[in-house]
Formats: structure tokens, sequence, C-alpha cells
């Protein structure tokens, strides 16, 4: 396993190692050199319409909406770049994936006063995407958003809510919004999975010599959820046989959603032919002042107390309470292996 040098990143670096919380052994080749997967730094965007021409309806697409705005970030371009560079709602963010994680990280990308701009490092933590900003080389983790080392050490970004669903879903609950588009500057085999076979519960993490978690299985899909420093694992074989599951995460009440939709974006090496991993979304299950319990009636997810309708992207599609929209939360969809590795402690939700 090819470890970067001790005394330094190599001459294309800059970084100020001297400011770390991590020992530069710690970071791992993942084969491409720095930038030798290129972000999308100027990123296209095109109409559903148009997009349905190479998307299929299953296919994963990662949504982030933000004051008023939404835009589609199909998976199967966010595997071959895995960052994009770009702005919804008038917020800076970057969109972010980690194949080898199937970790889905937005975040504000404006620290202060900077502005950034990510990239692909080429290393890897605990088989995690090592991102670096293109301002000060600072070196972050993806999973968490965490500096590594740099001049930025001791800050960590901000996540945006953001989650998978399937592009027909993506279409119905926002038919204006658009489409990242293939036309990146590069040329990928856009639509096919480099990484085929790879979301196998059987299978071995990709790099990965961290420690293991005897309460799942490394390859085992989770939904995960920070907030106010307490985190927690809700298991992808409770949430998808159940839809909704409520939980209290220290004063705030959640519900997470888990429906058809999707499927994986590493399965099949067409990625349309791919098993299905299902459609998810984590939201406070509040209105104002009122609290709501929610549960599933066939494949349609409803309220107890008005018996309103709601749609994965938490939104009311029919009933009292039509159009209103629950309050987002940021979570992942990740192998368990690589949320426990930066998340030991975290709790593991059981029925």
């Amino acid at each position: 396993m090819p470890l970067v040098a001790q005394s330094a990143l190599g001459p294309d670096w800059s970084t100020n190692t001297d400011k770390r919380t991590i020992n530069v052994a710690e970071l791992v080749s993942g084969g491409p050199p720095k930038d030798g997967i290129p972000a999308i730094d100027a990123p296209r965007f095109e109409s559903q319409r148009r997009a349905s021409r190479w998307v299929e309806p299953q296919e994963p697409v990662l949504v982030v909406a933000l004051n008023g705005e939404a835009k589609g970030y199909p998976l199967q371009i966010l595997t071959w770049h895995e960052i994009v560079n770009d702005a919804v709602g008038g917020v800076p963010v970057s969109v972010t994936f980690c194949p080898l994680c199937y970790s889905a990280v937005v975040f504000e990308r404006q620290v202060g006063e900077a502005l950034l701009d990510f990239g692909v490092s080429g290393f890897l933590r605990n088989s995690d995407l090592v991102m670096f900003d293109r301002q000060t080389e600072s070196l972050w983790q993806q999973l968490t958003g965490e500096a590594l080392m740099g001049d930025y050490v001791g800050t960590t970004l901000t996540p945006v809510p953001a989650q998978f669903i399937a592009f027909a879903q993506f279409r119905e609950a926002y038919p204006e919004a658009e489409v990242l588009s293939r036309r990146t500057g590069h040329t990928r085999a856009y639509g096919t999975n480099p990484y085929a076979g790879y979301d196998d519960i059987d299978n071995t993490p990709f790099l990965y010599d961290g420690p293991t978690d005897d309460r799942l299985l490394p390859m085992e899909k989770v939904i995960a959820v920070s907030r106010g420093g307490i985190d927690v694992t809700y298991p992808h074989r409770i949430t998808r046989e159940r839809m909704v599951v409520h939980d209290q995460i220290g004063e705030e009440k959640i519900v997470v959603f888990h429906t058809s939709g999707a499927v994986s974006a590493l399965d099949e090496r067409v990625i349309h032919q791919s098993k299905e991993d299902g459609s998810t979304g984590v939201f406070l299950a509040q209105l104002g002042d009122r609290t709501f319990t929610f549960h599933a009636e066939g494949d349609t997810i409803a309220d107890e107390e008005t018996g309103s309708t709601w749609s994965i992207t938490g939104k009311s599609t029919g009933g009292p309470l039509q159009g209103e929209q629950l309050t987002a939360i940021p979570h992942g969809n990740y192998f368990a292996f690589a949320w426990l590795a930066f998340k030991p402690q975290a709790e593991v939700f059981d029925e």
C-alpha cells in the first residue's frame, strides 16, 4: 500500500504541513495524482427534458435545494469527477461524492471572507476522498468536512442538506429545476460505473485498513445523521423495510423517509441496470409548533394528524397540508465502515 512520504506531500504541493491534525502517513495514494480526477469548476446545466435523453428515470440524482432553487447532480457524472464547485440559491457550494464510501456531502464553500474552490487531491484516508482547496492547498476530509492539514486546520466546512432520489422523483418534485450537463469539458463514459460490483455487502472496502465495528458489516449501507454533537446510524435494512423511522436526537424530533426509487450507482456496469437502493430523506418532524407522526401506507407516506400525504422530498402532496415543506436535515447514505471510521462512537438505531 503506497504511503505518502513523512517529510512532505511531494513537489506538486505547497500545503503548510506544519499545521496538521493527522500523521502524514495516514494519507494513502488512491492511484490518480493531484487533479487526476478532475473537479468540475464551471458546471453547465440543462433542462430535465434534454437530460432525459441520457438519464434513466430510476437513476440516482443528488438533489440540492436552497432558497427556492433546486439542482440535480446525476451520480453517473459525480462518480467520474467527485467534486462540483457551484452555487445554488445564491449560496456557493461544493457538491462532493466519494464512490469508495458512497458518501455524497454538500458543503458551503464560503469560509469567512474567502471563497474556496475544491479539487481532488489523489489521497485517501480511511478509503475516503481527501479534498484540497486551490486557494491554500489545505487538505480536507470529504466525509466530515474537517481541515486535516494546512492553513485551515481548525476549520470544519458547513454541510448543506442534500438527498439521493431517482431522476423521476426529482422531475416530479422540482419540475423547473435544471440538471448538471454531460458537457463537462472532459470525455468520460458517463452512464457507466467504473466500480462495477463494488456495492456488495460481502465486499471488502478498497484501500481500507482502519478499525472495524462488530455492530454492522463494513459494506452495509446506512443513513447517517449528526445533530448537536450526537451521531446516529440508521441501517438501510431497517429503514427500507419500515419506510418511516421516527427518532429524537437531543431535543429534536426527526423522521427518516426511505422509499423505493433510485438504483445504486456502484452495482452493475451500466448504472440504470443496477439493483434498487431506494431514495432517502431526513427531516424535522414538525411544522411550526406542531409535531407530526408519519407512517407508510403501501408506497405512500402520510401523517396521522391530518391524513396529508408526503413525498420523499418532504413536501406534502395532498390533504390539508398540501404544499407545506418539512425542514430538511443534512444526512448521508454511506457504507458503514466509512461512517464508523470517522464516528466510532455513533449510536446505531435498533428496532
